[in-house]
């Protein structure tokens, strides 16, 4: 259960993030200037429903020290 940093609410979790009018979709990577390599995951959302608070989280932390 995550807890918005904002106003302490429980946030709802499990939720994407879509880019409007492309079909690419957002990736997190370690390397910024490589296309493919260092990718550690899609980052996932929780929305704060008591404020709107938005934050961007990965699932699996573990694959940043791969």
């Amino acid at each position: 259960m995550r807890k918005c940093l904002r106003c302490g609410s429980e946030m709802q979790e499990g939720c994407t993030v879509k880019v409007e009018g492309a079909g690419y979709g957002v990736v997190l990577s370690t390397e910024e200037n490589k296309l493919f390599s260092g990718r550690i995951g899609k980052p996932r959302v929780a929305i704060c429903p008591q404020c709107g608070e938005v934050s961007l989280y990965l699932d699996d932390v573990d694959r940043l020290n791969r």
